[in-house]
C-alpha cells in the first residue's frame, strides 16, 4: 500500500446469511424478561422504548447486500410488534441519499441531528448481518443517560502500531479503542448534534478514508476533546449467551446462484473455477522471488490463471502484454488486461479477479462470496477506500486485497473514454473515479485485506472467513496462507452449517 502522500502526489493530474425471518424462542423470552423487569419497578431515569432509537443499517446498493438489509430491517420491525412497541425508525444508508461518501457516516450526521434531535434518544448503527436481540438493547441503553455524550461499541485496538491506521499511536496503540462495526455501535443525540456542529465549522479534511471504524474514533475523540469510545459487553461478535444484545453471523455466504451462468442446476452451489480468471500483475524483477509463493500456495485453486509482466518467461509462464514495468501504479498494465479480458478470453467467463504477485488469496472461498453476486449486473468488489469523499471525491477498491470485475462492469467501462492519464497512475484509484463516473459504485467486502494479518486486531478477524491478504514484508508469507486462507475442515463444517441454515428457512 502506497503512502498516502505519495498517493497524493500521483493524482495530483486527478480533478450471514440469515435474517432472523422469525423472531426465534430465545428472543420471545427476551421479551418477557423485559416486559417482567418493567412491571418489577426498574428504575426510569434512562429508560426508553424503541421510538427513541433510530436504527441505521450501513447497507449497500448492490442487490444482494440491499436484500439482506431489507431482511434486517424486517426483523427489527417484528420484534417490535412482538414487543407491541411503536415501530421504531429504521434506516437504509443507501436508500437514505444519493452521496458518494453516505458509507463513511459522518457527512450523514447532519441530517440525522436536524431529522431525529427532538424525538430520538439514540442513532444505532449496524452492518447487514449483525443480528440484534431488542429486549436486551433497550436493556443495555437504559444504563447510560441519554442527555449525555455517549459513544458506545464493541471495542477494538491494534497490538501494534500498523500502516493502515498511518501508525497512529505508535508508543501504545493499544491505548486507543474503536468500534467493532459488525457488533453494533450507537452515538447519543447529544454526541451526534455536537459532531453536526463541528462538521458545520470544520469541514471534513481527510484524502483518504482506509479504515472508517477508526478514522470515526479519531474524528470523535477529536484528540482528548471529544467522548472516547466506552466498551459495551454486551455488544457481541461471536455471542452465543443470554447476555449478548447483539451478535454477528460469521459464515462465509452462499447464495442461490445468481451467477450459475451457463448452467441451471448450480442453485446454492459455489459458482464454478472455471468461471472465475484470474490475472495475477508482476514484473520480471519479482518472477523468482513472489511467483513460487503463488505456486506453493493458491495458483492450483484457479481454474483459469495468467501471469502478466514486463517479460515473457515460458517456465512460468507469462505474458507480456508490451506495457514497460512501473515502480508504482501500474494503470496502463491493469487497463491492457481488462482489454484482454474482455476482447479474448473465451466462452465468455463471467469474472475476472486482478491480484497483485504478493495478493495471497483462497480462491474456493471466492467461489462461495460471488455465488451471491449477478454477474449481469456492473459488479466491481472487494474493500472499499475512499479519496476525497468529503470534496465531491470518489470510492475506490484497493488493488493489493484483489479486485473482482463481472463482465458486464468491464464492459461499461471499456465502453466509456474513461482511461489512465500515465501508466505508473495508480490502477485501484483510477477505477474508482471511472466506476464512480459511470454511477457504478464499489461493493465492499472487509473480507479482503490489502495489509497482513498482523496489521489487524485479532478480534476483529476473529469473526472474519477471511478471502484474501496482502504483502510479504516482514512476514512468512506460506504460513500465512496456510494459517489463514487455505481450504480446511473448518471451511466445510461452515458449509454445512450455512446449508443447515438454508434448510430451515
Amino acid at each position: 500500500m502506497r503512502p498516502p502522500a505519495r498517493r497524493l502526489a500521483l493524482l495530483a493530474l486527478l480533478a450471514g446469511s440469515l435474517a432472523f425471518a422469525l423472531v426465534s424462542e430465545d428472543t420471545k423470552e427476551e421479551v418477557k424478561q423485559s416486559q417482567n423487569l418493567e412491571k418489577g419497578g426498574l428504575s426510569r431515569k434512562n429508560d426508553i422504548d424503541l421510538k427513541r432509537i433510530v436504527f441505521v443499517i450501513q447497507s449497500q446498493s448492490n442487490s444482494f447486500h440491499a436484500k439482506r438489509a431489507e431482511q434486517l430491517k424486517e426483523n427489527i420491525l417484528q420484534q417490535a410488534v412482538d414487543l407491541t412497541q411503536e415501530l421504531p425508525r429504521v434506516v437504509l444508508i443507501h436508500q437514505l441519499v444519493k452521496l458518494e461518501g453516505a458509507w463513511t457516516i459522518l457527512p450523514l450526521l447532519p441530517h440525522f441531528s436536524v431529522t431525529y434531535s427532538t424525538n430520538s434518544s439514540w442513532i444505532f448503527f449496524c452492518e447487514e448481518e449483525t443480528r440484534i436481540q431488542i429486549p436486551k438493547l433497550l436493556e443495555v441503553l437504559r444504563r447510560y443517560d441519554p442527555s449525555k455524550e455517549w459513544f458506545l461499541g464493541k471495542a477494538l485496538h491494534d497490538e501494534e502500531s500498523t500502516i493502515i491506521h498511518h501508525y497512529a499511536f505508535s508508543e501504545n496503540p493499544t491505548i486507543f479503542k474503536y468500534p467493532d462495526f459488525a457488533a453494533g455501535w450507537a452515538l447519543s443525540i447529544p454526541l451526534v448534534n455536537k459532531l453536526t456542529k463541528r462538521l458545520k465549522s470544520d469541514s471534513l479534511k481527510s484524502d483518504f478514508t482506509i479504515d472508517l471504524k477508526h478514522e470515526i474514533a479519531l474524528y470523535i475523540w477529536d484528540k482528548g476533546g471529544g467522548p472516547s469510545l466506552t466498551a459495551v459487553p454486551e455488544f457481541c461478535t461471536d455471542g452465543v449467551g443470554p447476555s449478548c444484545a447483539t451478535r454477528f453471523h460469521s459464515a462465509l455466504p452462499l447464495c442461490a446462484g445468481a451467477t450459475c451462468h451457463v448452467s441451471t442446476t448450480c442453485q446454492g452451489n459455489p459458482v464454478k473455477k472455471e468461471y472465475i480468471f484470474v490475472a495475477v500483475k508482476t514484473c520480471k524483477k519479482f518472477h523468482d522471488e513472489r511467483i513460487p509463493i503463488v505456486k506453493q500456495t493458491w495458483e492450483a485453486q484457479a481454474g483459469l490463471i495468467e501471469y502478466y509482466s514486463d517479460s515473457a518467461e515460458g517456465s512460468i509462464p507469462t505474458v507480456d502484454l508490451g506495457i514497460p514495468n512501473t515502480d508504482r501504479g501500474h494503470c496502463g498494465k491493469t487497463f491492457a488486461i481488462l482489454e484482454r479480458f474482455l476482447n479474448h478470453s473465451r466462452d465468455k467467463i463471467p469474472w475476472l479477479v486482478i491480484v497483485d504477485d504478493d495478493t495471497l488469496i483462497s480462491i474456493s472461498r471466492l467461489q462461495h462470496l460471488l455465488s451471491c453476486y449477478d454477474s449481469s449486473e456492473p459488479v466491481f468488489l472487494g474493500e472499499r477506500y475512499g479519496y476525497g469523499l468529503g470534496t465531491g471525491g470518489y470510492s475506490y477498491v484497493t488493488g493489493g486485497g484483489g479486485m473482482v470485475f463481472s463482465r458486464e462492469a468491464i464492459r461499461r467501462l471499456l465502453a466509456s473514454k474513461c482511461r489512465c492519464y500515465s501508466n505508473d497512475a495508480p490502477d485501484d484509484m483510477v477505477l474508482g473515479m471511472c466506476f464512480s463516473g459511470l454511477g457504478i459504485p464499489v461493493t465492499h467486502s472487509p473480507l479482503f485485506h490489502q495489509a497482513r494479518p498482523v496489521d489487524y486486531p485479532k478480534d476483529y478477524l476473529a469473526h472474519q472467513v477471511p478471502i484474501s491478504f496482502h504483502k510479504h514484508w516482514n512476514t512468512d508469507p506460506v504460513k500465512v496462507y496456510f494459517t489463514w486462507l487455505a481450504p480446511s475442515e473448518k471451511d466445510r463444517a461452515r458449509q454445512e452449517t450455512q446449508a443447515r441454515f438454508k434448510e430451515e428457512l
